[in-house]
């Protein structure tokens, strides 16, 4: 065995076994209560910068295989678990996860009391840490307290596509889409094609001019990692594309959004980081589970000249305003995150765009939401839908 350990740039310190790469890693620490999911969650460019810690006590079971991967690579700087297997079963399995962290130069550990550590990350916030494999624990403190906060940074560019690249619509084409690449995930892509849209992915810093010249049928804004006000150049193309074609944003790309449309943005303690993330749909009520992984959110109190609420017992609709003007119009709260209260999705009355903070498309986590493609394609007004 091959110890390991974890510290906290509080100086907590967690010591455990290694199961995947040697070496050291630093990121920003944070906690994932999907049961399942695993390969889909450390290989979603949003975990950049980021060592995640799942709550399931047991990880591993079923393998893994390269069709669940969401990116070319891991994103995420490192995995910490409790418990993981020590063998795989699984018909689609082509490997185990130990080995796939191995050769992708993950740090892991396991061994841990992630309940421990959860329960430290939630009180305590999400927070730089350093882990390592065989590493003097005072280095490993040493190099998480000089590591940087997530506020502030601009990981998209890192992850975004270096150049623009085809995915070709599923069946006969009914419009094209420009996919504006923050760290998006393959199953978005796969969603678009599949309702018969060529889909145009382009790089996060592509200039308002260059995404009007694919004379697209609508934008997508994707997911992504880090803090979204850095983007500067992707929010002045956004301003550009906006009452011009229909714009539908997800995660980072909600996030964005939002700061185009002159609303402002804050850290969560801890993000959003699941598939079981619970959400209301504010014009009837409807609750939705859903797949999240973010670590900021919008304000739409920032565009009605008062302040943010705080919360007090259960989330209620009070704490997040009705409407509010900006300089595109109207813009509409539309969903609510139950556990705090936050903003999980706006709509412009104006003008063709919406976005919500969590992920439709899943992967990992429920297709409850699935459905919000069909409405970007019917915000389109695409003759031959196919929804």
């Amino acid at each position: 065995m091959t110890k390991a350990a974890l510290v906290m740039a509080d100086g907590q310190s967690f010591v455990g076994r290694s199961v995947g790469a040697d070496g050291a890693a630093v990121g920003e620490v944070v906690f994932n209560t999907a049961m399942t999911g695993y390969q889909e969650i450390l290989s979603d460019p949003s975990y950049a910068g980021q060592v995640v810690v799942m709550t399931m006590p047991h990880i591993g079971n079923y393998g893994v295989t390269a069709d669940d991967d969401q990116s070319a690579k891991p994103a995420a700087r490192g995995l910490v678990v409790r418990s993981i297997s020590r063998r795989h079963s699984n018909w689609r399995a082509d490997g185990s996860l130990s080995a796939y962290l191995r050769d992708a130069g993950v740090v892991a550990i396991a061994d841990v009391d992630t309940r421990k550590l959860t329960r430290h990350i939630r009180d305590r916030g999400a927070m730089p840490v350093a882990i390592g494999v065989d590493v003097d624990t005072v280095e490993l403190a040493e190099m998480a307290a000089s590591s940087p906060s997530m506020v502030g940074q601009d990981l998209a560019s890192g992850v975004s596509t270096p150049q623009a690249y085809e995915v070709p619509a599923v069946g006969e084409s009914i419009g094209r889409v420009v996919a504006i690449d923050l760290g998006m995930k393959r199953d978005i892509h796969r969603q678009l094609a599949a309702r018969g849209l060529d889909v145009t992915v382009v790089p996060a810093r592509t200039s308002v001019s260059e995404i009007l010249a694919l004379e697209p049928s609508g934008v997508f804004l994707s997911n992504g990692p880090g803090d979204p006000e850095p983007l500067v150049r992707q929010i002045e193309a956004i301003r550009g594309v906006l009452g011009k074609v229909p714009v539908f944003g997800i995660c980072l790309g909600h996030q964005v959004l939002g700061l185009a449309l002159g609303a402002s943005t804050f850290k969560l303690p801890f993000g959003h980081h699941g598939a079981n993330h619970p959400v209301k749909r504010l014009s009837d009520g409807t609750v939705s589970i859903t797949s999240q992984n973010h670590g900021f959110a919008v304000d739409l109190w920032s565009l009605s000249g008062d302040e943010r609420p705080e919360v007090e017992g259960l989330a209620g609709p009070e704490l997040l305003p009705g409407e509010v003007e900006g300089p595109f119009g109207t813009i509409r709260s539309t969903h609510q995150n139950l556990n705090d209260g936050t903003l999980e999705g706006m709509s412009c009355v104006d003008i063709p765009a919406f976005s919500v903070q969590y992920h439709p498309e899943a992967a990992p986590g429920p297709r409850d939401a699935v459905r919000l493609f069909d409405e970007f394609v019917e915000l389109m007004d695409l003759e031959g839908a196919r929804t």
